[in-house]
């Protein structure tokens, strides 16, 4: 699974890109603010129409443009795709595959996988539930289109519950439809209980042996699914968690009521993490915080790499210089095989990398500059 080609109008800075890139490592160096985290953001768009640092698609157009587009040549299961995202002021977005309209997001998680380390993900342990639950999403949506679906319809509804729980006293009627949506919900949160489950298992597989690599055996990873409380087992099928979620949703109705919020599903999951059996986000340090944070990462592109047959895009977006000398070099370590991309502020931070090409960025501008 390779990128080939990407071609950039009036995305963030890029008035127009266009740049072909080598099949394995792709070194993309130049001062701050020149457009080095716009272009990995460009490619991991590509992989799920999302992306990790904008809440709404109009934020990533051009200032002053009406319009955006990202487009690349992808190899993936041996085969050639072109892939398009056209973004539109006022008109939501349009996804192409070879031309093909797609009707979901999650279509494009079939054809190009990426995994993205950026400079925010080295606190994902320290930060509070939300930016673990962010990293599940993220990771499963790629894996499981299914998922990805029942993600963005549960997300709908739970906007839909919020509104009549914060509206209802000034509305009663409002409450003739709360069943209903508790109802959807719970159906639609069952899912996402069963894949994240399935996948914090298999998380379980490999990031404490990557962990315990990284910190020279001083240190064990320990990872836990919390999710509602009255889910014994998150690993069951969805239709056995249903009841679950029904029951906590009733426990929990007239506190919702009385709190005019929505306190009830797996909007509230987290993803729990252990050094030597106490909570890394309380009791690790800030290296033993970000090296578990690394381990996640590093074991989410083994697990895509277990399931495609094929290694995910790794994007790694100036995340090395966070990290000191022997950190750096176990990374490095870690990413032979498949296709990379390191963006830095200075090309000889990675003189170890040797196969591959080094690129230039100043002002939205790609200079191909040498193999390395």
């Amino acid at each position: 699974m390779r990128l080939k080609t990407l071609e950039l109008d009036r995305f963030r800075n890029y008035t127009h890109l266009e740049a072909d890139f080598d099949s394995r490592v792709n070194l993309i160096y130049g001062d701050n603010a020149q457009g080095k985290t716009n272009l990995l953001e460009a490619i991991a768009y590509l992989s799920c129409a999302r992306s990790h640092r904008a809440r709404y698609d109009r934020e990533m157009i051009q200032l002053g443009a009406a319009s955006a587009c990202v487009k690349g040549g992808v190899v993936s299961r041996e085969r050639d795709f072109t892939l398009e995202a056209r973004l539109a002021q006022g008109r939501g977005r349009q996804l192409f595959s070879n031309g093909v309209r797609l009707k979901s997001a999650g279509e494009l998680s079939g054809i190009l996988n990426t995994v993205l380390f950026c400079p925010e993900d080295l606190s994902l342990v320290r930060e509070g539930g939300a930016e673990r639950r962010r990293f599940l999403d993220n990771a499963i949506c790629q894996l499981r289109p299914r998922y990805a679906k029942a993600l963005a319809e549960y997300n709908r509804l739970y906007e839909h519950k919020t509104r009549i729980l914060r509206d209802w006293p000034e509305n009663p009627s409002l409450l003739d439809t709360l069943d209903d949506f508790n109802l959807r919900m719970a159906q639609t949160g069952a899912l996402l209980i069963h894949y994240r489950a399935h996948f914090i298992k298999r998380l379980r597989e490999h990031a404490p042996a990557i962990h315990a690599d990284f910190s020279g055996r001083k240190e064990e990873l320990g990872l836990a699914y919390q999710t509602v409380s009255t889910v014994d087992d998150p690993l069951k099928r969805p239709a056995d968690l249903l009841p679950c979620l029904l029951r906590h949703q009733e426990t929990h109705r007239q506190a919702e009521l009385d709190a005019r919020q929505c306190l009830s599903g797996p909007h509230k999951d987290d993803l729990l993490v252990d050094l030597n059996g106490n909570p890394a986000k309380t009791y690790g340090s800030q290296g033993q915080t970000r090296t578990a944070a690394l381990s996640l990462k590093l074991s989410q592109r083994e697990i895509f790499q277990e399931e495609t047959g094929e290694w995910p895009v790794l994007l790694l977006d100036d995340v090395l210089s966070e990290l000191d000398p022997r950190r750096q070099a176990f990374v490095l370590n870690r990413i032979r095989g498949g296709q990379v991309f390191i963006t830095c502020c200075e090309e000889e931070k990675l003189e170890g990398l040797k196969a591959g090409r080094a690129f230039h960025i100043h002002d939205g501008t790609l200079d191909f500059e040498k193999a390395r």
